[in-house]
C-alpha cells in the first residue's frame, strides 16, 4: 500500500512539474511578444491563441474542417494499420518472402513522400481518396517493418510449446506470435498516428478546399499568426488524444492476451 501511495505521489509531482513548466514557457512567450522583443508577426501571445481557439469553436468554423481531416486520417490510418500488420505477418511466416521483398519495401520506404503527392493528385484527383492515400503512405511502412521486427522477437521456447500442444497455424499466430509482437506493433501505431495526421494536413495544404490544413494555409497567407498557432494547438491536442486512445487500446488488448 505504501508503495502504491509513493507511486501516486510521484505521478502527481511529475504532473505538477509539467504544468508549472508549461505555464512558465507560455508566460515567457507572452512577455516576449507583449514587450515587443519578438514581433507578433512571428510569434503570437498565448492569450491571443486561446481567444482564437474560442472563436473557431464558438462560430462553428472549425467543426467542418475538423471532420474532414479526421475522416481522411481515420480511413488512411486504419487501412495502413491493417495492411501493415498483415504484410509483416505474411513476409515473416511465408518462407523466403521477407528476403525476396525487403529490398523492394526498403526502396519504396526511401522514396520521399512529398515527391509522390503530385503524382497522387494526377492519379486520384484532389478529393478524399488523395488524402487517404497520403496518410496510408505516411503510416504503412513504419507499421510493416515494426511488425516484422516484433514477430522475429517471438521466443523460440513459446513456439516450441505451441508445437508440443499441436496448436494450429492460426492459434499460433493469435496466441503466441501476435501477443509477443504486440508491444513493437503498438509502438509503430503510436508513431504512425502522429505522422499520419501530419500527412493528412500536408495533403490538405497542397491541394484541398477543406480541412485543417487548408484552414492553416488560409491563416498563414493572411499573416494571421494567432489563428495559425490556434490551429496548430488544436492539431497537437488531437494528436495527443489519438495516442492516448492507442495506449488505452494497447493495455486492454495486451492484458486480454496475457490473461488468455
Amino acid at each position: 500500500m505504501s508503495n502504491q501511495n509513493h507511486r501516486n505521489r510521484y505521478r502527481w509531482r511529475i504532473l505538477i512539474g509539467q504544468i508549472v513548466l508549461l505555464i512558465a514557457c507560455l508566460g515567457i512567450i507572452e512577455y516576449l511578444v507583449r514587450a515587443g522583443i519578438v514581433g507578433s508577426l512571428y510569434l503570437s501571445k498565448p492569450t491571443q491563441v486561446i481567444e482564437e481557439i474560442y472563436k473557431l469553436f464558438s462560430n462553428g468554423e472549425i467543426f467542418h474542417h475538423l471532420a474532414i481531416t479526421l475522416k481522411e486520417f481515420a480511413a488512411g490510418y486504419l487501412l495502413s494499420a491493417f495492411a501493415g500488420v498483415a504484410t509483416g505477418l505474411l513476409l515473416v511466416l511465408i518462407p523466403h518472402a521477407e528476403v525476396f521483398f525487403r529490398p523492394f519495401l526498403s526502396a519504396l520506404l526511401a522514396i520521399p513522400k512529398v515527391t509522390i503527392i503530385p503524382l497522387l493528385m494526377l492519379w486520384l484527383g484532389i478529393g478524399l481518396s488523395h488524402k487517404i492515400a497520403i496518410v496510408f503512405l505516411f503510416c504503412f511502412f513504419t507499421i510493416a517493418f515494426n511488425t516484422i521486427t516484433g514477430i522475429k522477437q517471438t521466443a523460440e521456447a513459446h513456439l516450441k510449446v505451441a508445437r508440443v500442444f499441436e496448436a494450429s497455424k492460426l492459434q499460433t499466430i493469435m496466441k503466441v506470435i501476435l501477443p509477443s509482437a504486440a508491444p513493437t506493433i503498438f509502438v509503430s501505431l503510436r508513431v504512425s498516428a502522429a505522422t499520419g495526421l501530419v500527412g493528412a494536413l500536408f495533403g490538405e495544404m497542397v491541394a484541398s478546399k477543406d480541412g485543417l490544413g487548408n484552414l492553416l494555409v488560409q491563416a498563414t497567407s493572411l499573416y494571421d499568426t494567432a489563428k495559425a498557432f490556434a490551429i496548430i494547438t488544436i492539431v497537437t491536442v488531437i494528436s495527443v488524444l489519438i495516442i492516448a486512445v492507442i495506449d488505452l487500446l494497447e493495455k486492454r488488448i495486451v492484458l486480454k492476451w496475457k490473461s488468455s
